[in-house]
């Protein structure tokens, strides 16, 4: 019976883990993140540490915030 239990106890805190690290968002500084709940847009993550519903909301796209340089003709 011990060694049932042992394993009960270890899926169970990998689930806790693995809930844990998808709900908990950092976003670089140069970056925002678009989030999605179930398809459709929710918010726009600003930069730092962000929290998430897990297994509902997720990251659609990636914005990169930086100046871009554009040559045009003389």
């Amino acid at each position: 019976m011990d060694p049932v239990v042992g394993t009960v106890v270890a899926v169970i805190s990998l689930l806790i883990v693995i809930t844990l690290l998808k709900a908990v968002k950092i976003v670089p500084q140069q970056r925002m993140d678009v989030v999605e709940r179930l398809g459709r847009y929710r918010t726009t993550l600003s930069p730092g540490l962000n929290l998430l519903v897990p297994f509902v909301d997720s990251v659609r796209s990636k914005v990169d915030m930086r100046e871009q340089v554009v040559s045009f003709p003389p």
